[in-house]
């Protein structure tokens, strides 16, 4: 078997439903070729290890430069909207608004192309393991005008999505949130006069720093939806400049396939009768990965050095943010991430991170996204991991 595929092994034909009397949760990490590749997907399909009605959520890592023109992300996501649409019973369109889907382009380095797949169905009984255990809900916000990225409406949109995945996850405690992740759009030149020729004022008319912008509104919303940034303290003035307003669980991706923000939380609840649990840490640079061990031995009681064999095991994904620190240094140390013409920094980013994370769990196919504006510290970012239970 594929080490990148993690099997379930409760299967029944029960679709993905409201999380109201408790969920099962299953993940599934299924490498690919390509960002089209879906064979994997489909061969657990046909083995009856994954029902395809119970997606709620798929955040994939392709293989693009990850920046304003990685059409792979919009390539994956169709991709699967055509694969669901006929379990669904809906048209691809639709299978969109039902499945959370979240593509963040870029695996540089060490970084391997894969899909982390999310199925949700109501627990069968209530749990007898007597602790929290995984959970995740959706949401979507409306679609956002051009000169609305990067600014309070977005902000505002987000925040409420979150609450509302929250609610579709069961959590009532944003203590039990562990992680929150966001895909969101970003301007392209047409879009940016658009806004123009009607009047309006875009956050920047530069495209690539639109996808900052929009991470970074979105951030302040999962930060304020959280409780972990006030909200009376948010405007538009203090996105991509007041680095001490962050949040430790959010991890966004901007890109070109999308309008809207799509939210996905991960948590977790003492409802749920998954085999799996999920917690959190935050990286304090890029290089931090001290924290991950800490993580991994407090939260799993797992060694990183000693008990390699039962994380292999265990671990489902790690998920995490990588950013270049906006101040050009690491520990004091000049890196030039920032000053490099021929690549961009959210790409060395995502490289350096992941290695120093593959060099602390033993897996490659790990979910790793640039750009951690106002997500964790600035030069580091918030980090979760996903095991099943002993």
């Amino acid at each position: 078997m594929n080490r990148d595929t993690v099997l379930s092994t409760d299967i029944s034909t029960v679709p993905a439903a409201a999380p109201s009397a408790g969920q099962h949760v299953e993940v599934f990490r299924i490498g690919c070729s390509g960002p089209g590749d879906l064979r994997g997907v489909q061969a657990l399909v046909d083995a009856g290890t994954l029902d395809p009605r119970r997606i709620v959520a798929v955040m994939g890592k392709t293989e693009g430069n990850g920046c304003v023109n990685d059409y792979t992300r919009e390539y994956a996501a169709a991709a699967w909207c055509h694969f669901l649409a006929p379990y669904l019973g809906c048209s691809a369109a639709e299978a969109e608004q039902r499945v959370a889907l979240v593509m963040s382009g870029g695996t540089e380095g060490v970084l391997s192309p894969h899909f982390t797949v999310f199925t949700r169905q109501p627990a069968a009984a209530v749990p007898s393991h007597g602790e929290k255990r995984l959970v995740v809900g959706i949401a979507h916000t409306r679609d956002f005008v051009p000169e609305e990225i990067g600014r309070t409406a977005q902000i505002d949109a987000t925040a409420g999505a979150v609450r509302a995945a929250m609610a579709d996850a069961g959590i009532a405690d944003a203590a039990d949130v562990h992680f929150v992740q966001v895909k969101c759009p970003l301007l392209t030149s047409a879009k940016v006069q658009d806004a123009l020729e009607r009047g309006a004022v875009p956050v920047t008319r530069d495209t690539y720093e639109s996808m900052g912008y929009s991470r970074g509104a979105s951030a302040l919303g999962v930060a304020a939806a959280l409780g972990e940034v006030d909200r009376a303290a948010l405007h538009y003035g203090v996105v991509l400049s007041d680095w001490s307003l962050h949040s430790a669980r959010a991890s966004v991706s901007a890109g070109i396939e999308l309008e809207g923000n799509v939210v996905v939380v991960l948590g977790e609840a003492a409802g749920s009768s998954s085999a799996l649990r999920i917690a959190h840490t935050v990286m304090r640079d890029a290089v931090d990965a001290a924290s991950v061990r800490r993580l991994l031995r407090d939260a799993f009681g797992l060694d990183a050095d000693t008990d390699a064999a039962a994380i292999d095991r265990r671990l489902v994904n790690l998920l995490a943010k990588a950013e270049a620190s906006p101040d050009g240094r690491v520990r004091g140390a000049r890196h030039t991430m920032l000053n490099d013409s021929d690549i961009n920094a959210t790409r060395h980013a995502r490289a350096a991170v992941g290695g120093v994370l593959a060099s602390v769990v033993g897996h490659t196919a790990l979910y790793v996204s640039g750009g951690a504006e106002h997500q964790g510290p600035a030069g580091g970012g918030p980090v979760a991991a996903i095991l099943r239970v002993q």
